[in-house]
């Protein structure tokens, strides 16, 4: 089919940077917006598409609003960013009654892939490697019993979970029925179904993430892995290419792994296959994401691809335009979440007006924003301000790259994780490579420690009306650069 105009069913940075890449292949684009956004990079698009909620968050998915403004404005086509629909079988569903495209996998590979449960045992009938496990629904009555039998450690997780809400680690049997229960509770709560498994939990794992491609009829490439074990509670903050664990041939071996998922699945359009990875060098099926990763510019930065143009293309029946031997892995790329938030403070999320915004830039930099110099920052959505991606020769480079970037962000009116984020650059184990999905929790002390802040005394300069002061404060990015960074 042909795709002449877009919907984007989204906002914000990933909005913005899906714009951008259909602008360039001539589409007629659109983009969502509320009016609690007055403002946004995302708003470059050729029409704007107000919505309506009782919170901007509820008007995001509004699946039977959204599907008729793309039926109103002619829509060929909907990209959904990541976030707010863009797993919801239902809303997939709807859009291809309403003959409208969808930019991704079909309804039904949306909902057997997220499903965990369902997923696990698509996988494993099919011969891919998981963790040793016990499935509630297989036998409800003896769920105790069995999940007993599968040996301490245990992880338990939500079947319908993602984010790693509801997950309880269980190291004695004493705890065991207790975890359960809450696990339940937070389930029903957070997924609004309580249904359970649990699995192995292995120590200090790795996070390894493979990203997919694939056109639908079982044609299937990989852009090679990600490792995303830089996390807090579950969530990644930073995430890198290539892995710093893997030999040649065990990257080779999960990345095939990871293809051979998606190829059993006839997999359509992007995604990316999840692993845990023990220290021995086993690793085990953890999920698949059925969308564009928050990730995907590092994979972009080392191949050289542009992922958004290849769900475009594959969408629009065109197929993939690379085979497995074309596809590189040149350099090292890092990324960083730049969130609104206070590390000092347990991560309290920080929101006000930006007084003064000052993105690094230069070789080897790129940032993926959701902001604008002069605007708010609210409680309306996730805390994520902006994603700070860098390559270079190789992993020294990066991370030395990484540094000096991110210690030259300047955001002025609300706090930032900057100052985290460099702490975890510059700790020798990251350095290293010898990190787990632990790291963050085993450092937190250390890593929190509050270092100098000048925020507060830039900021009531910034609040002045004096034309010499404002002046001043307009010099604040460069002095900046030459104290060499500082910690919000």
């Amino acid at each position: 089919m042909t795709i002449s105009k877009l919907l984007v069913a989204n906002r914000g940075e990933i909005a913005a940077r899906v714009l951008r890449t259909a602008k360039a292949r001539g589409l007629a684009t659109a983009v969502l917006s509320h009016v609690a956004e007055q403002e946004g990079p995302h708003l470059i698009a050729d029409e704007i598409v107000m919505i309506e909620g009782p919170t901007p968050v509820a008007a995001y998915l509004d699946i039977p609003q959204i599907v008729e403004a793309a039926k109103k404005i002619g829509a060929d086509a909907v990209h959904p960013g990541y976030g707010f629909l863009s797993e919801n079988a239902a809303f997939v569903a709807a859009l291809e009654e309403a003959g409208v495209t969808f930019v991704g996998p079909t309804s039904e590979t949306i909902d057997l892939m997220g499903d965990k449960v369902r997923a696990r045992a698509f996988v494993e009938e099919h011969g891919f490697p998981v963790a040793p496990s016990a499935i509630e629904d297989d036998d409800p009555a003896s769920f105790v019993e069995r999940a007993r039998a599968v040996g301490y450690p245990l992880l338990i997780k939500p079947s319908a979970g993602g984010g790693g809400k509801g997950m309880r680690v269980v190291r004695e049997d004493s705890t065991l029925e207790t975890e359960i229960a809450t696990a339940r509770r937070e389930g029903q709560r957070y997924f609004g179904d309580g249904r359970l498994f649990v699995e192995c939990y292995i120590e200090r794992p790795r996070h390894i993430e493979v990203q997919v491609m694939g056109d639908g009829q079982g044609n299937v490439v990989h852009f090679w892995e990600r490792e995303c074990s830089i996390q807090r509670r579950f969530q990644k903050i930073i995430e890198e290419t290539p892995s710093p664990a893997l030999t040649p041939e065990q990257r080779d071996e999960i990345c095939e792994t990871a293809a051979g998922i998606a190829r059993a699945v006839k997999y359509r359009g992007a995604g990316t296959v999840e692993f845990i990875y023990a220290q021995d060098g086993a690793f085990y099926f953890l999920e698949m994401n059925t969308r564009l990763q928050v990730e995907h510019p590092v994979t972009e930065l080392v191949t050289g691809f542009d992922l958004v143009a290849e769900q475009l293309r594959i969408a629009a029946g065109e197929g993939l335009s690379a085979t497995q031997a074309n596809i590189p892995q040149t350099g090292h790329s890092i990324e960083l979440r730049i969130c609104a938030e206070d590390a000092t403070a347990d991560f309290r999320p920080s929101i006000g007006d930006l007084l003064l915004l000052d993105e690094p830039s230069g070789p080897g930099v790129r940032v993926d924003s959701g902001i604008l110099d002069g605007g708010k920052v609210t409680t309306d959505f996730d805390p994520m301000l902006s994603k700070l991606i860098v390559h270079g020769r190789d992993r020294v480079e990066a991370i030395a790259r990484a540094r000096q970037a991110v210690q030259n962000y300047v955001v002025l009116g609300v706090t930032t994780n900057t100052g985290y984020l460099d702490a975890i650059l510059a700790h020798p184990d990251f350095a290293s490579g010898d990190v787990s999905t632990g790291f963050l929790a085993e450092q937190s002390e250390t890593l929190t420690a509050p270092g100098e802040d000048i925020s507060d005394l830039l900021m009531a300069a910034a609040a002045l009306s004096d034309e010499r002061l404002v002046s001043d404060v307009m010099q604040i990015p460069e002095m900046h650069r030459k104290m060499g960074g500082w910690r919000n």
